[in-house]
């Protein structure tokens, strides 16, 4: 295989694992301001505010993967140098 074939498939696998990483992250948070506003109600306000800063610092957690995935993918800046090193 060439060097863009392992480019594509460590995107691809760099993409899998931050979703499934920020997915899990996302439902434990959820999940845990279900149960605090289950247990009190009046604090919904503060745990709603909460939440909604810690699942946007969670979401760009998976923006950041998209990013690099994407100069993996399409900027390549190590290409030359990788195929010096191939000797072709």
């Amino acid at each position: 295989m060439d060097f863009f074939t392992w480019c594509m498939i460590s995107a691809g696998f760099a993409m899998a694992l931050g979703s499934l990483g920020t997915g899990l992250g996302m439902g434990n948070a959820i999940r845990s301001a279900v149960e605090g506003v289950a247990r009190n109600p009046g604090a919904s306000g503060k745990v709603l505010t909460t939440l909604m800063i810690g699942l946007a610092m969670i979401e760009s957690l998976a923006i950041y993967v998209f990013v690099v995935a994407m100069i993996i993918l399409f900027a390549n800046p190590f290409a030359e140098q990788v195929i010096a090193l191939a000797g072709r």
